[in-house]
C-alpha cells in the first residue's frame, strides 16, 4: 500500500489534521510516472500542492482529498462537496508550455475522456474551464502558477461531481468511484497528442453558441462565440458586428429566448 501523504503541508494545524487514510478505492497501482497521494481531509489540494511544489516536489505529483474545507474555484468561489462523494484532486506540472492555459485545457480534455471511459457519458466543455454534462456543470478546473528552486510550475486542480452535485449541476452517479475516475483521468492525460488545439475546439460547446460574457465591473458582452485562439482567448462577435477577444470572464450559454 502506498505511504500516506504526510509530507504535504496542509492548511489545517497538525493537531487538527485528520489522518491520511487510504480507502480501498485509492489503494491501486497508478499510471507510470505519476506520484499520487491521498489525504482524508484538507483545506485545499491546490494550496497544499503549491506549497509542496515550492519545496521542490517532483513533476506529475498528484494530491487527492476525500474532503476539502476551503476549496476554491474561479473568482474565489467556494467549491464544496460532501465527504468522499466527489473527485477533488490537484496535479503539479513542471513541463509548462509557452501558453500555460494549455495545461488547464489538457486536464479538462482528460476529464472528458475519463468520464466517457468509466461512466459511458459524453461530456463537453464550456470556456474557459468547465466540464458540462447534458448542459449541467459536471466539473470545474482551476490553475495556479508558482516557482521553486528547480523552476516554474503550474498546479491544476479539478473537482468532478461523482456521487453528489448541487442543484442544477450534473454528476456521474453512484456506479463510479473517485479513485477509478482519477486513474482514468491520468491515463487519458498521457494519451493526449502533442497538439491539442483542434481537439479542444471540437470539444468546446461554447463555439457557435449565443453567449453572455460577464466581465469585471458589472460589464457584459452578448454575442456569438465564433472561435478560441491559440493563446486561449475566446472570440465573440457581438450584435453590432464588433469582434471581442476575451481572456477573462464568465460565460453563460444563452437559450434562444434569453
Amino acid at each position: 500500500m502506498p505511504e500516506p501523504a504526510s509530507e504535504f503541508p496542509t492548511s489545517r494545524s497538525p493537531a487538527g489534521q485528520r489522518p491520511a487514510l487510504w480507502p480501498p478505492d485509492w489503494s491501486r497501482v497508478w499510471p507510470s510516472g505519476w506520484h499520487v497521494q491521498f489525504v482524508a481531509e484538507t483545506g485545499s489540494t491546490n494550496a497544499d500542492l503549491i506549497a509542496a511544489g515550492v519545496a521542490d516536489a517532483p513533476d506529475r505529483t498528484v494530491l487527492a482529498a476525500g474532503h476539502q474545507t476551503a476549496g476554491r474555484g474561479r473568482l474565489d468561489r467556494r467549491w464544496e462537496a460532501p465527504e468522499g462523494a466527489n473527485l477533488l484532486v490537484s496535479l503539479l506540472l513542471r513541463d509548462v508550455p509557452n501558453h500555460a492555459h494549455e495545461l488547464t485545457q489538457r486536464v479538462a480534455l482528460a476529464a472528458v475522456a475519463a468520464c466517457r471511459l468509466v461512466a459511458n457519458v459524453e461530456a463537453d466543455l464550456k470556456w474557459p474551464n468547465d466540464v458540462l454534462l447534458r448542459g449541467g456543470k459536471l466539473a470545474g478546473v482551476l490553475a495556479q502558477a508558482a516557482s521553486s528552486p528547480s523552476g516554474d510550475f503550474v498546479v491544476v486542480g479539478i473537482g468532478i461531481n461523482v456521487g453528489w452535485a448541487p442543484p442544477d449541476a450534473a454528476r456521474l452517479g453512484d456506479s463510479v468511484t473517485p479513485g477509478e475516475l482519477l486513474h482514468a483521468l491520468l491515463v487519458a492525460y498521457d494519451a493526449l497528442p502533442s497538439s491539442i488545439t483542434e481537439m479542444y475546439r471540437q470539444c468546446l460547446a461554447t463555439i457557435g453558441q449565443q453567449v453572455r460574457i460577464e466581465l469585471p465591473g458589472d460589464r457584459f458582452i452578448v454575442g456569438r462565440a465564433i472561435e478560441v485562439e491559440s493563446d486561449g482567448r475566446l472570440v465573440v462577435l457581438d450584435d453590432c458586428a464588433i469582434t471581442h477577444r476575451i481572456d477573462t470572464g464568465d460565460v453563460v450559454h444563452l437559450r434562444p429566448a434569453d
